[in-house]
Parts: structure tokens; C-alpha cells; sequence
């Protein structure tokens, strides 16, 4: 084998130990993912570029196959073709945009291959984004902080990466050694629940009832505000309402409760605010999960069904008189809606999801990992609400 094949090899290897580390559902282990643009980098032609981006991006999604074999109870080769699929995207940007150039130019071609896999439309498929680590390394640091990791990833694309490796490096070892989290507020309190695949599809009274029950233990007498993870409460309808306004009556507590909203087009996956007075949407999700919820294909066939997708509506909702960010499951894989978010300086970051289908992977790690490293780089209070 002659040496440029082994070295060929050598980076393409480094992509997958370093897509399977960095996104292992570690928050500590999130700033790996900087080695990649720095591979990326060291490629010698737009194929050997391609292979090292899928494989990064296939390792980083690996969970992807066995999650959609359980979401549907089907065998692994659909999971494996929207595996693949998915990984489309991150390839080809990643590809266009190699250079045989270096310095400015080879980083600015990375600058823009971070752009664009933040934002819509190839964002909605920009998974293990290396920026997602820019709370680890820039704890609290805020937009700077945002801003000094991209110049930081850039610089690893150049004759720079040394120095920029190591400081880059230590920045991160200094934020292990100093490690702070953001807890949620005292009056706050994310619930997790364990009901597997009923959680959402059992739609019979006595469900709402136990969810109610469970609302109002965790509350207690000293939170004002409960988060239930995503569609906890099943479809959201007039009826479901009116139960939940009058089993709170007297309680003085808000429930922040995931839900589904039905319209002649498809479904809106929300969470709405309840309370002894009355019941409202708080947040319609950004970006459903493409293929299995989202399907915009269904529209252009005239089609209706699907989960809605706003895409840059309701980056920050009102709860209980605060400010609050909002993220739903899938959003916490992807870059823009956090982003989105933070330009309105919410005051907390509220983050839940349905990850029963994920069950023997790593995918929820994942999403909680990325929402505390989001939650460090703006110092924003955190409340997480899953269930399994």
C-alpha cells in the first residue's frame, strides 16, 4: 500500500473514532468533535473528503438504524437506507466545498460548510455539528463564545491547527477542571418518565388522570411550574382541555405537557401551558423529525399528514411570566433553533423529548448532552423532561 492510501486510511479511521467519541452522550466528550475539520482538512482530494465525512457523520448518527427499527417495529433496513440517506447532505456540502487551497481560503470554505449545515435547508439534516461543543470549551462565554469557536474551527483548517489545537485544547481541559452546570430554577421541576411507547397513544381517561396525579406530586408546595416530556398528553382536544383545567383547580401549578394538535393539513407537535384557569399552545415545534414525523413530500403530492414544520416561528414562548426557550426532541440534534432562541435572551432553556424508540442507543444522551452544552455557553438554567 503506498503511503498516501495508508495516511487515506489513517483519516478516514480517525473520523469514525472521533464521530463515535465526541458524540458518545458525554458533554465533556463534545469538544472531540472538533478534530473534525482539522481531518477534513488533511484530505488530499474531494473523494478521500467525502469518505472521511461520512464517515464522522455515520458514526456520529449510528443509533439512527436501531432507533427507526423500534419507532416503526420493523427490521433494520429502513433504519440503514434513511441512515444513509440522512448522511447525504452532510456529504455532499462537505465535498463542494474541499479545497485544494489552504490559509484563508481553506477556511473560509470550512466558515461556509458551517453556515450552511446550521441553517435550513441542509441544517435541517446538520447533525453532530462541531459547534454544539462551543459550551464546553466557552463556558458562559455567550455570543463571543459562539464566535470563538467558529474562528477556532476555522484555524484548524490552516497551517494554524497546532497552535490552535492546543489552545483549543486547553481551553477545553480548563472547563473539565471547572466544570459548573446551570440546574433548572427552584420553582421549576422537569419530570422523566418511563412508559415506553404507551406515553401519548393511550388516550383514555384514566392515562390523563395518572399524568395529573404525577403533575401534582412533582410539583409539591414549592414549584410553581411542571414540565412533562414531549407528547405526554396524547392528541389535544377540547375535551382533554376541559379534564385538565378542572383536575388542576386549587393546585396554583402550571403543567408544561407535550401534545399534539390535529388540522386538515396534518399535526402540530406542541406544548401546551395548562392551569386552573385556562389552556393555551405555548410552542409549536420548529423542526419535527424529517421522514418519520415531518414528510413535506405529502404536500407536494397534494397529500395530508405529517408533522408541520415551523421553521423559524416561536423562538421563545411566555411560561408563567417568564421567557423561556423551547426545544423539542429533534431540535436538540441540529444548530438553528437554539440559536434562533438565544437572539431573544430567553431565561431558561426548557428541553423534552419521547426517546422510548432509542432505547439501547445513544441518541438521547446525545440530545441532553447538547442542551447542557448550549445551556453553559449562554449560563442558561436548564430543565429537562424525557421519557424512555
Amino acid at each position: 500500500m503506498r503511503r498516501e492510501d495508508l495516511f487515506d486510511v489513517v483519516l478516514v479511521a480517525s473520523a469514525i473514532v472521533t464521530g463515535i467519541i465526541a458524540w458518545s452522550g458525554q458533554p465533556l466528550a463534545l469538544p472531540l468533535s472538533m478534530a473534525f475539520p482539522m481531518i477534513w482538512s488533511l484530505t488530499r482530494n474531494r473523494q478521500i473528503a467525502s469518505a472521511v465525512s461520512a464517515a464522522y457523520f455515520l458514526a456520529a448518527s449510528r443509533g439512527l438504524p436501531q432507533g427507526v427499527s423500534a419507532f416503526y417495529g420493523a427490521d433494520l433496513l429502513p433504519g440503514l437506507l434513511l441512515w444513509l440517506t440522512a448522511s447525504s447532505g452532510f456529504v455532499i456540502i462537505h465535498a463542494l466545498f474541499w479545497t485544494a487551497g489552504s490559509g484563508v481560503r481553506r477556511a473560509a470554505s470550512y466558515g461556509t460548510i458551517m453556515v450552511l449545515m446550521a441553517i435550513p435547508p441542509f441544517g435541517i439534516l446538520g447533525w453532530a455539528h462541531p459547534l454544539t461543543g462551543a459550551g464546553i470549551v466557552f463556558p458562559a462565554w455567550g455570543w463571543p463564545g459562539l464566535v470563538a469557536m467558529v474562528a477556532g474551527l476555522m484555524a484548524i483548517t490552516t497551517r494554524l491547527r497546532m497552535v490552535a489545537g492546543i489552545t483549543m485544547a486547553g481551553l477545553w481541559l480548563w472547563s473539565a477542571a471547572h466544570w459548573t452546570t446551570y440546574d433548572q430554577p427552584a420553582t421549576w421541576q422537569g419530570v422523566n418518565m418511563s412508559l415506553g411507547s404507551s406515553l401519548g397513544r393511550s388516550a383514555d381517561a384514566d392515562r390523563q388522570y395518572q399524568l395529573v396525579e404525577t403533575a401534582k406530586a412533582a410539583g409539591g408546595a414549592d414549584r410553581d411550574v411542571v414540565v412533562l416530556p414531549e407528547s405526554a398528553i396524547g392528541l389535544w382536544t377540547p375535551t382533554v382541555e376541559r379534564l385538565w383545567v378542572r383536575a388542576l383547580r386549587g393546585s396554583g401549578l402550571r403543567v408544561l405537557a407535550g401534545a399534539s394538535v390535529i388540522d386538515q393539513r396534518g399535526y402540530d407537535n406542541v406544548l401546551v401551558e395548562i392551569s386552573a384557569d385556562a389552556a393555551r399552545i405555548a410552542y409549536r415545534q420548529r423542526m419535527p423529525v424529517p421522514g418519520s414525523m415531518w414528510q413535506p413530500w405529502l404536500t407536494l403530492t397534494g397529500g395530508t399528514g405529517g408533522a408541520q414544520a415551523h421553521w423559524f416561528a416561536h423562538p421563545v414562548s411566555e411560561v408563567a411570566g417568564s421567557r423561556v426557550a423551547i426545544l423539542i426532541c429533534y431540535e436538540l440534534l441540529i444548530v438553528w433553533p437554539i440559536i434562533q432562541s438565544m437572539l431573544y435572551d430567553p431565561v431558561e432553556i426548557v428541553a423534552v423529548g419521547n426517546g422510548w424508540w432509542t432505547r439501547g442507543t445513544t441518541i438521547v444522551a446525545i440530545q441532553q448532552a447538547s442542551a447542557v452544552a448550549w445551556s453553559r455557553l449562554f449560563a442558561k438554567p436548564l430543565i429537562l423532561s424525557f421519557n424512555m
